[in-house]
């Protein structure tokens, strides 16, 4: 995952596609992002997919229809590994870890 946060479209667009696949049972099409979100084309859609997935916070399979999955990183057993791997770890190592954590939206504490 790149050290970059998410922007409040890309939250949206990570949002919207949580809240469809519950409701629906597979995520949206890229039109139905368009038209869910208001924004003004696929190629936007597109865009954005490609940038979450390029940061490790949606997964999809390459030419398969309705495949895009939200990766969540806030499970307790992620959290859980990052405290344990802290726990004996040097100060640069605990720095990183403490770095990724805060750019998961990890509670470390």
């Amino acid at each position: 995952m790149k050290s970059q946060k998410l922007t409040k479209k890309q939250l949206a667009v990570l949002d919207y596609l949580q809240d469809f696949t519950e409701e629906n049972g597979y995520s949206p099409s890229y039109r139905e992002i368009m038209a869910g979100l208001g924004l003004s084309s696929v190629s936007a859609v597109a865009e954005h997919i490609e940038n979450l997935v390029s940061k490790g916070v949606l997964k999809k399979v390459p030419g398969a229809a309705r495949s895009l999955e939200v990766l969540d990183y806030k499970h307790e057993e992620t959290v859980e590994l990052f405290k344990v791997k802290m726990m004996d770890c040097t100060e640069e190592e605990k720095k990183v870890l403490e770095k990724a954590g805060e750019i998961l939206g990890l509670d470390l504490e």
